[in-house]
């Protein structure tokens, strides 16, 4: 495909995918369950941290936590009993376990209980002149890992630019609180962020249909591959790159070809 005929495909598939029917076998699905911001950030966090594997598995185990949190994750986190906790410690998703929920929890209650949102928890590294959330994304890991006492292997679910990640999960969850169009899907609720900042998140299905499309010509998935393909995104659409994750996505995990 030429230049042209990449946008054009793109842009097909976003209108596609971008649609209320993209909710109910996606993770997004989760937080879509909750009116109160600060329920669809703590669960849109969960379900975005879980998003490895198969997506159906991700939305039952989300899902699960929820109803362990009384589905109320906000008020859990800032009003929870030892007991509560005791209900939490069988819980486990892949190699996500009770240590590293508790911690979580524990973030979570820090932070709720200075702030109203957790949208500050990524602006406040960011500098007027950023272009893109990077900063963000390393200040957030950093803070987040501020708390006493830090269970090591808690580190592995939280990604960052400085250890060369894609940052998949993460960019997944900016682009859903940040973008906002009226198509029902994301939810466009912080408004500090611009979705020109936002990175598009790469998995094996957007890699795989970019390097198809020759938007990327490398097999590797870190940090600059990242970089690279919003970079090429910016160019079909300056103000809103991301939205072609949808395209590319949706075509990678519901079409087996191009």
């Amino acid at each position: 495909m030429n230049y042209k005929e990449i946008q054009i495909f793109l842009e097909t598939k976003v209108d596609l995918y971008n649609q209320p029917l993209f909710l109910k076998d996606d993770p997004i699905s989760i937080p879509h369950s909750f009116s109160k911001m600060q329920d669809i950030e703590i669960a849109g966090f969960f379900a975005a941290i879980f998003s490895w594997g198969n997506r159906t598995t991700i939305i039952n185990k989300s899902k699960e936590l929820m109803r362990l949190m009384g589905n109320a994750p906000h008020d859990f986190c800032l009003n929870h009993t030892d007991n509560d906790l005791i209900e939490l410690l069988a819980f486990k998703h892949r190699t996500f376990n009770a240590t590293d929920l508790l911690y979580f929890i524990a973030f979570f209650k820090m932070h709720y209980s200075n702030h109203d949102s957790l949208e500050v928890a990524f602006t406040k590294w960011m500098q007027k002149k950023d272009e893109t959330v990077e900063n963000a994304l390393n200040g957030f890991y950093h803070y987040f890992f501020s708390l006493p006492d830090i269970p090591e292997r808690t580190r592995k679910h939280i990604a960052s630019p400085e250890k060369n990640s894609t940052c998949k999960r993460l960019n997944m969850y900016l682009r859903w609180m940040v973008r906002h169009d009226k198509k029902g899907v994301d939810f466009g609720i912080w408004k500090k962020v611009s979705p020109s900042q936002l990175i598009c998140p790469v998995d094996v299905h957007v890699a795989r249909v970019a390097q198809q499309l020759q938007i990327l010509n490398t097999n590797k998935n870190d940090w600059q591959t990242a970089l690279d393909l919003t970079a090429f995104l910016r160019t079909l659409d300056k103000a809103d790159p991301v939205k072609y994750d949808f395209a590319l996505f949706g075509t990678g995990v519901t079409e087996n070809k191009l």
